[in-house]
């Protein structure tokens, strides 16, 4: 599900009545253990955590006028998702994620390449995720998303 939104409350305030809570308490979750320098805003109709335009005025490749992502909170029809950029690009981060989230959760993964969805909204791992968000500084972001993009 898209919302037309332009800011996180508005986003939130569209949000099922259902999902409310977990999409809140995911968000808060996000950033209380990104670390510093990451901004949260609306990019591409979800919640983002990105790298501002201050500290990487290159932006994304995609769109230069977008500052550069990092993860995203939506709420989709059927799951709640979280995408995580680093999870694509480190893959010592994916194994860790991988072999980690049993140990969190009774359900089965769901997951494409940066994105997790849950489907039982009841059943989030925060802690994984808080675990999750503190391993990628915005710095050791911007050098693996310039090494992989820019091929210097």
């Amino acid at each position: 599900m898209q919302y037309d939104v332009e800011t996180v409350q508005e986003y939130l305030d569209q949000i099922p009545e259902e999902r409310k809570d977990s999409v809140q308490k995911l968000r808060k979750t996000v950033q209380d253990n990104l670390p510093k320098g990451f901004e949260e805003g609306i990019q591409y109709k979800m919640i983002g955590f990105y790298v501002p335009h201050s500290k990487y005025p290159d932006g994304y490749h995609c769109d230069p006028k977008e500052p550069l992502p990092f993860v995203s909170i939506a709420s989709q029809k059927n799951f709640i998702a979280l995408y995580h950029s680093g999870l694509y690009s480190f893959p010592d981060l994916y194994d860790w994620f991988v072999s980690e989230y049993p140990k969190h959760c009774k359900y089965k993964l769901d997951m494409g390449k940066s994105c997790v969805r849950f489907k039982r909204v009841d059943d989030i791992p925060y802690n994984l995720i808080g675990e999750l968000c503190q391993k990628v500084t915005v710095d050791e972001w911007i050098e693996r998303y310039e090494n992989a993009i820019k091929k210097k």
